[in-house]
């Protein structure tokens, strides 16, 4: 392996703001932000959006985007499709 060719793979604390979590793994990541981690040592730490603590689909909550669905906001901007043509079930185009 070509030593200057490969990024410092190195501990790096990934910190979910939305869950207000933090977990420490090896990375290539660099970040100019520290951070003091449990074993007294200082770790570089990236920020990130979302992560298994705070997504969905790991954690089995969803959360409401808006009180409005998209099919009752998509009808009423475009209606709602009765009465528009191509809508008869006839399916041929000819």
């Amino acid at each position: 392996m070509q030593q200057d060719k490969h990024p410092d793979y190195r501990p790096v604390v990934f910190r979910d703001r939305a869950a207000g979590y933090a977990f420490l793994t090896r990375s290539t990541a660099t970040s100019e932000e520290t951070i003091a981690w449990d074993d007294g040592e200082t770790y570089p730490v990236v920020d990130v959006e979302i992560s298994s603590e705070s997504h969905p689909f790991y954690t089995g909550k969803a959360r409401t985007v808006d009180s409005e669905g998209r099919v009752a906001r998509f009808e009423r901007r475009y209606g709602s499709g009765e009465g528009q043509g191509g809508t008869d079930g006839a399916g041929g185009t000819g």
